[in-house]
C-alpha cells in the first residue's frame, strides 16, 4: 500500500486522537519533529527503551484501529474511484465536444469532484 513511514503517518492522521496522550506525543515528536529516541527520552525523562516501547505500542494500536474500522482502506478506495470517475468525465467531454450543454454539466460534476479535496 504505502511505505512503512507513510503508512504509519496516514494511520496517525486518521486515528491519532484515539492514542493515549503519551503515545500521541511520542509519535508527534518522532514522526513529525524527527527527534531521535534519545531526544524524546530526555524530553519525557524516560529511557530510550521506554520511548521505543511507546512508539511500538502506538503503531500497534493504529494498525488495530485500521483492522477494526478500515477507514484508511476506504479512503484509498474512494480516492481511486474519484480518479477513475474524473478520467471518464474527461473522456466524455472530449467525445461530446459538440454538445455544449452536456459539456457544461460534465464540467460541473468535475468541479464537485475537485471540491472534495479542499
Amino acid at each position: 500500500m504505502f511505505d512503512k513511514i507513510a503508512e504509519v503517518s496516514l494511520l496517525y492522521d486518521f486515528y491519532g486522537e484515539l492514542l493515549t496522550n503519551r503515545q500521541r506525543d511520542a509519535m508527534q515528536l518522532y514522526h513529525e519533529e524527527n527527534l531521535s529516541l534519545s531526544e524524546i527520552a530526555h524530553e519525557f525523562s524516560i529511557t530510550r527503551q521506554g520511548v521505543h516501547d511507546a512508539l511500538k505500542n502506538a503503531e500497534k494500536a493504529l494498525y488495530d484501529y485500521e483492522e477494526k474500522l478500515g477507514l484508511v482502506s476506504k479512503f484509498a478506495k474512494t480516492r481511486e474511484a474519484v480518479v477513475q470517475i474524473d478520467s471518464r468525465l474527461d473522456m466524455l467531454i472530449k467525445e461530446n465536444n459538440h454538445n455544449t450543454g452536456l459539456i457544461n454539466k460534465l464540467e460541473d460534476i468535475k468541479g464537485i469532484i475537485h471540491g472534495l479535496d479542499e
